[in-house]
């Protein structure tokens, strides 16, 4: 398991929230999102799933991973 804090603009409320965590879920990882720290948190195997497609993922949702 790899565990990796993303910096994340854009997300301010609780739709936000579950909007990345879905997004990332669906990829069979584990994400955690500090609103006021504008960060995610997430954990993930890597033989199954890239960083890359973790980012992609919750920018296709809409915010920026910086």
């Amino acid at each position: 398991m790899q565990k990796v804090e993303l910096k994340v603009e854009g997300m301010s409320c609780g739709h936000c929230v579950n909007s990345v965590e879905g997004a990332v879920k669906a990829l069979g990882a584990t994400a955690r999102v500090n609103l006021s720290a504008k960060s995610v948190s997430v954990d993930y195997d890597e033989s199954s799933v890239t960083l890359q497609a973790i980012k992609d993922a919750i920018e296709e949702q809409g915010y920026d991973v910086v």
